[in-house]
C-alpha cells in the first residue's frame, strides 16, 4: 500500500539515491583497483577511470577514501626508496657504463669471429685446388663456344627463312597480279 501513496517526487528521489550509491560504489571500487595495480591515484584520474563527474570524487565520504589511498601510496613510495629498491642515478649510470663496455667486447668478439670465418673460407677455396678450378673454367669455356655456335647456326637459319619468305611473298604478289590480268582479259573477250 505504501507504493500507491508514493509521489513522482518520491520515485525521483529514490532513483537519484540509488544512482548516487551506485556511482559512489563504482568510485570506491576504482580506487581499490588503481591501488592494486599501482596506478597513481589522483582525484582527476579516479574520476576519469570511474567515468563519473569530478564533483563526485570531492563529495563527502568519497574524498576521504581517495585521500587515504593517496597517503597510502605515498607511504609505500617512501618505504620503497628507504629500502633501496629504486636504483639511484649513480647506480643507473654505472649499469649503463657496464652495458656499454659489454657491447664493445661483444663487437670485438663478433669482428674476430668474422675474420676467422673469412680465413676459413679462403683456406677451403685454396684446398679446392687449381686443377679443379681450371677444369671447371675449361668446361664453362667449352659450353660458351658450343652455345655461340648454336646461336650462329640459328641466326643463319633465320636469315635463310627470311629470304625464302621474301621470295615467296614476291611470287605470291606476281601470281595475284597475273591472275587479275587474266580475269580482265577473259571478261573483255
Amino acid at each position: 500500500m505504501n507504493e500507491a501513496k508514493r509521489t513522482p517526487g518520491d520515485v525521483l528521489r529514490e532513483t537519484r539515491k540509488k544512482d548516487s550509491q551506485t556511482k559512489r560504489a563504482k568510485v570506491l571500487a576504482t580506487v581499490d583497483a588503481m591501488k592494486d595495480k599501482g596506478d597513481p591515484i589522483t582525484f582527476l584520474a579516479v574520476a576519469r577511470t570511474a567515468g563519473v563527474s569530478r564533483w563526485l570524487v570531492y563529495a563527502e565520504g568519497v574524498r576521504e577514501h581517495i585521500e587515504a589511498a593517496m597517503r597510502s601510496q605515498a607511504k609505500a613510495d617512501r618505504r620503497t626508496k628507504q629500502a633501496g629498491r629504486d636504483a639511484s642515478p649513480a647506480s643507473l649510470a654505472t649499469d649503463l657504463a657496464l652495458v656499454r663496455e659489454e657491447n664493445k667486447a661483444l663487437r670485438k668478439e663478433r669482428d674476430r669471429l668474422k675474420k676467422a670465418v673469412q680465413r676459413s673460407l679462403g683456406a677451403q677455396l685454396d684446398q679446392a685446388g687449381t686443377k679443379e678450378l681450371t677444369a671447371r673454367v675449361n668446361e664453362l669455356l667449352t659450353a660458351v663456344e658450343r652455345l655461340t655456335l648454336e646461336r650462329d647456326e640459328i641466326r643463319a637459319e633465320r636469315d635463310e627463312l627470311k629470304r625464302k619468305l621474301t621470295e615467296t611473298e614476291d611470287d605470291l604478289t606476281a601470281a595475284r597480279a597475273a591472275g587479275k590480268e587474266m580475269f580482265k582479259r577473259i571478261n573483255r573477250a
